[in-house]
């Protein structure tokens, strides 16, 4: 197998931000010639596939900007700096529905857009959800509409592309699965 790796001659931060940084490189190809690379550093983020008892999906929905419009989520957040994918997961669970749990497992991480960034999504399952005495605070800038949806009911927000990232389908996709993996027991 080939070895693709680009080394880095020089690297110039362009933008230092409260989520994300850019920063352009120079690098030697494998060819020995050179290239520039436009390269978006993300601390990371975590999503949650919450399940209640009743087999029922928590999303939420919010306005992203970006997009110009409120899309449908699995529950996810940053990273916090020295902060542990299954500690976020658990904050954002909390934050983001008001649920919380004692059962988190991880099932994947997987790279949002390798092309440019290198954010790295962790993606974590909670059962057994139990509803927060009290309330955690959501950020300062973060509004949602906390949902509750069977799986065919998440199907059809992918239809209708009311879902419409990459870790909400997935999470759903995972999930219709497991259902076809439980039902040929």
């Amino acid at each position: 197998m080939k070895d693709f790796e680009e080394k880095t001659l020089s690297s110039k931060e362009l933008y230092n931000g409260k989520i994300i940084d850019l920063v352009l490189e120079d690098v030697e190809l494998p060819n020995g010639k050179q290239g520039k690379r436009e390269i978006i550093k993300h601390p990371g983020a975590v999503a949650v596939i919450a399940r209640t008892d009743e087999n029922k999906i928590i999303l939420v929905k919010q306005y992203r900007k970006a997009l110009e419009r409120a899309i449908v989520e699995i529950p996810a957040g940053k990273l916090e700096k020295g902060e542990e994918p299954a500690h976020t997961a658990l904050r954002e669970l909390e934050e983001e529905t008001g649920y919380t749990t004692q059962q988190l497992q991880k099932l994947t991480a997987f790279y949002t857009s390798p092309g440019f960034a290198d954010e790295i999504v962790h993606i974590y399952l909670a059962d057994q959800l139990v509803p927060l005495e009290e309330k955690r605070e959501l950020d300062e800038d973060e509004f949602v509409e906390v949902m509750e949806v069977s799986l065919e009911e998440a199907l059809h927000l992918i239809e209708e592309q009311h879902i419409y990232d990459a870790k909400t389908a997935y999470a759903i996709q995972y999930l219709q699965l497991q259902e076809v993996l439980e039902s040929t027991k």
